[in-house]
């Protein structure tokens, strides 16, 4: 199927490893031109890199989204050197485990501001550009948004936000044309994710017991299968889709886990 991303300008934020990184090479593979944004610049030019070599685009933009001005200067600079935007995927963040009995209310802002506010800024500062390409937003959101985890009320907190922002931002949007939907990735093992398995003192076992949970196939969504739905979702192959929330988490959420 052609998705008809062929040369298509896409931001992905944190989009050099784990799930974003699925996603910029999915992109590439469909023939679209990556723009990856990181802190890493290892992982960012080893991105570039791998992509390059395969005859795909692709390129990394390094900075801190956190940063004051950060997101303004990235955005602008791709405008300079592509000319356009087709679409921005929000992705960037950390479970960064400042809950209400771990953290305190410092703590807690700072969480809901790294993990939330550069998303409202990098669509602020895309907006024009998304208007004239009549283009999309995709924002990574969680399931802890709708069921909770427990001791990460700052991550919690930014991702729900984050679907409250899908919606608002699709009602807005809708006289320019833009879609925005949401996709709410349960258990994706990633590096983020196996940094948090080492956390425990059998790393295998807390694996075991996590899949066991899960209906579809007792297995972890791989960050491929993400990937394939986030450029189902940017591209023109679906263009009446918007203000929606996505799970592809083996029925997790919304599946009665007694199935298993």
């Amino acid at each position: 199927m052609d998705l008809h991303l062929k040369d298509k300008v896409i931001l992905i934020t944190g989009g050099t490893q784990g799930i974003g990184g699925a996603i910029s090479k999915a992109i590439a593979r469909e023939g679209g031109f990556p723009l990856f944004i990181g802190r890493n610049s290892e992982t960012g030019e080893q991105l570039e890199l791998e992509l390059n070599k395969k005859g795909l685009k692709g390129s990394f933009f390094k900075g801190d989204l956190n940063e004051k001005g950060t997101c303004k200067s990235v955005v602008e600079a791709i405008i300079q050197q592509h000319g356009n935007i087709y679409a921005l995927v929000n992705n960037a963040g950390v479970n960064d485990g400042v809950g209400l009995e771990s953290g305190d209310p410092e703590l807690f802002a700072s969480s809901v501001y790294n993990n939330l506010n550069h998303y409202y800024e990098m669509a602020h500062y895309c907006l024009p550009h998304l208007k004239k390409s009549q283009g999309n937003i995709l924002n990574i959101s969680s399931k802890v948004a709708l069921t909770g985890q427990g001791g990460t009320s700052g991550y919690a907190a930014a991702k729900g936000a984050q679907l409250a922002l899908t919606r608002e931002w699709a009602a807005e949007l809708l006289p320019y044309n833009i879609r925005v939907n949401a996709i709410l990735p349960a258990d994706v093992l990633t590096p983020l994710y196996k940094t948090w398995l080492k956390t425990f003192d059998d790393p295998e076992k807390k694996l075991e017991k996590i899949t066991s949970k899960i209906p579809l196939g007792s297995r972890m969504t791989t960050d491929e299968e993400i990937a394939d739905l986030a450029v189902f979702l940017i591209s023109e192959k679906s263009t009446h889709t918007t203000g929606q929330f996505l799970s592809a988490d083996g029925g997790y959420v919304h599946l009665d886990r007694s199935l298993t």
